[in-house]
């Protein structure tokens, strides 16, 4: 096995997404490119799940029920500050007002929905350097 995929089997990016099968989709992806990949729909029971586990990267959506992206950064942020510069942000609401502020503040990339596959898998990669 190349050396250069045995080093990527061993990071584990978590997808936190309410949309079930774009979830899946970029599981599936990760996994096809030697990564491990978890998926979490449901942000607000599953913050504490996240925050358990080893985690090199966190795709993650920003209006999602219960808990949008933004307040989920801000609790993971408060708990485990490093981990917090480890966000990969995906959004169809970019242009939202809710969420100007924080898009144009906040130090992750944000990408727009539909995400290109090339562009998450750079952002991964530079993510998990």
């Amino acid at each position: 096995m190349d050396a250069k995929i045995a080093e990527h089997r061993r990071r584990h990016i978590v997808i936190v997404d309410d949309n079930a099968e774009l979830s899946w989709f970029f599981q599936q992806i990760l996994k096809l490119h030697g990564y491990e990949a978890t998926v979490f729909n449901h942000p607000v029971p599953d913050l504490k799940h996240v925050l358990a586990q080893h985690t090199d990267g966190i795709i993650c959506d920003l209006q999602m029920p219960g808990l949008d992206g933004d307040l989920f950064y801000a609790t993971v942020e408060r708990a485990q500050p490093a981990l917090a510069q480890r966000f990969i942000f995906v959004t169809g609401m970019v242009d939202e007002d809710r969420f100007q502020t924080f898009t144009k503040t906040v130090e992750a990339p944000v990408l727009r929905k539909p995400v290109p596959v090339e562009k998450l898998l750079e952002e991964i990669a530079r993510l998990t350097r």
